[in-house]
């Protein structure tokens, strides 16, 4: 397993979430990761992007639109699109895992035209004090197979690459918000 984030050292309580929500069933032909992003915006906020199972566009840049037959239950499906240029078109997911309260997230891509299969995922969002100010500390870790003529590192470099983005986009959004929000309390003041 991988583990990488913002920083070298991986605190304890990071360690302690990744055992405690991210273990993944491994076969002998999957791979498997872990990542860590700390975002400068208060868990409730990151969270009302992150749970929108029904809405992964708002903060997916890869995602250009969502159809989804959600009612937040456990088993509900979403066909996403995904941007041209990528290989792939589309993506059907099912939410596999949705617990507002400890705010974790897990979904399972059930079809599509892509390489990845048997891919599930799981985030989970923890408050953290950042610079002074509420943030949130991000874990996605994920496990799919490897493909026939790719290797173990190819195919979690991959699958890396476009989970950082989500959430290099996640935390710009965030962190926007929250400036935003504060701007606003300001002028009202």
């Amino acid at each position: 397993m991988t583990i990488t984030g913002d920083i070298e050292a991986v605190s304890l309580s990071e360690n302690d979430y990744i055992n405690r929500h991210h273990k993944h069933e491994i076969r002998a032909y999957q791979c498997t990761s872990s990542l860590v992003k700390r975002i400068k915006a208060p868990v409730h906020l990151v969270w009302s992007l992150v749970r929108r199972f029904d809405q992964p566009q708002k903060y997916k840049p890869f995602v250009s639109a969502c159809n989804a037959q959600c009612d937040f239950e456990i088993g509900s499906l979403r066909e996403v699109n995904v941007r041209s240029g990528l290989p792939a078109t589309t993506s059907t997911e099912r939410l596999e895992l949705l617990n507002e309260d400890e705010h974790i997230l897990g979904m399972r891509i059930v079809g599509g035209d892509h390489r990845l299969q048997n891919y599930s995922s799981v985030i989970t969002l923890h408050p953290e004090i950042i610079e002074g100010r509420p943030g949130t500390l991000v874990i996605e870790s994920f496990v799919v197979d490897v493909p026939d003529g790719n290797t173990r590192e190819e195919t979690c470099y991959f699958v890396e690459a476009f989970i950082k983005c989500n959430l290099k986009s996640l935390a710009d959004i965030s962190e926007r918000l929250t400036v935003q929000d504060h701007t606003e309390a300001i002028i009202q003041v």
